[in-house]
């Protein structure tokens, strides 16, 4: 099965050579990858790190864009494989995770789209925020379209899609800064619905303070809650829940910043 991974990056340095080397290393029996890489204009060490892995990507774009949604669609416009995913310059996917996303979407043709576990790490690529992937992992069970309509429980990194599906979703909204993730899994999911890779984390999401999850959590949740209540309607019982539940997370993320500006003693 062929898979093509999507990587936007602008300024990535940091990151980014651990992020293509968890991609390129992915290829085994039964799974063809397709690598693209869209920069948006870095004015850091990013093009040397992609020159230096130049032959292991199948495409790269060098241009200025207009954020990583109007470059992750540029992507988009490209991918020939199967099944599609997009990892973020700051991620990494972890051993085997597209061999099993391509298993589990060949058992399963019918869905849209597959999703699995997702640690979150920092900066040094240490675990944290266990409690938060708990709380996302109690909801697979319950995995439905009412449910992710009432909360985002799924991890961007760690979900692949079939182009099929995204050829009928469109691409993704470039006027969201924060969400347009997961504004586009509701509509991927009209094309079939989600499966569950079981087993061990698929991925990475790497939280810092420059990321957008550290920066805009408060305009992530706001997109998240809008784009809810569009699919399922303001006063559904989703749109409900996803309204309580997003208060809810809001406060939670500004203890956890008063918490470590108090531990940083500002």
């Amino acid at each position: 099965m062929r898979i093509t991974v999507i990587t936007p990056n602008w300024n990535g340095e940091r990151f980014l050579d651990q992020t293509i080397q968890s991609v390129i290393s992915q290829p085994a029996d039964g799974v063809d990858l397709e690598y693209i890489v869209v920069d948006g204009g870095s004015t850091d060490a990013s093009l040397n790190i992609l020159r230096r892995h130049g032959s292991r990507i199948n495409k790269l774009i060098c241009e200025k864009d207009n954020g990583p949604a109007s470059a992750i669609n540029k992507g988009l416009r490209l991918a020939t494989g199967e099944l599609v995913g997009w990892l973020n310059a700051d991620d990494y996917y972890e051993p085997g995770a597209l061999r099993q996303a391509a298993a589990m979407m060949a058992a399963h043709p019918d869905r849209a789209l597959c999703f699995g576990r997702c640690r979150i790490v920092d900066e040094s690529g240490v675990e944290i925020r266990r409690g938060i992937t708990a709380f996302k992992e109690g909801f697979f069970p319950l995995s439905s379209r009412f449910a992710i309509q009432s909360i985002n429980y799924l991890s961007q990194p760690a979900m692949f899609f079939r182009r099929t599906a995204a050829e009928r979703a469109g691409f993704l909204r470039e006027d969201l800064r924060a969400a347009f993730d997961y504004e586009y899994v509701l509509r991927l999911w009209r094309s079939g619905g989600a499966v569950r890779v079981p087993g061990p984390p698929l991925a990475a999401f790497r939280w810092h303070p420059d990321s957008i999850s550290g920066r805009h959590f408060g305009r992530q949740f706001q997109e998240e809650y809008e784009a809810a209540v569009a699919d399922a309607g303001r006063f559904s019982p989703q749109g409900l829940l996803h309204w309580g539940v997003r208060w809810g997370i809001v406060g939670c993320y500004n203890l956890m910043a008063w918490r470590q500006t108090r531990a940083r003693g500002c």
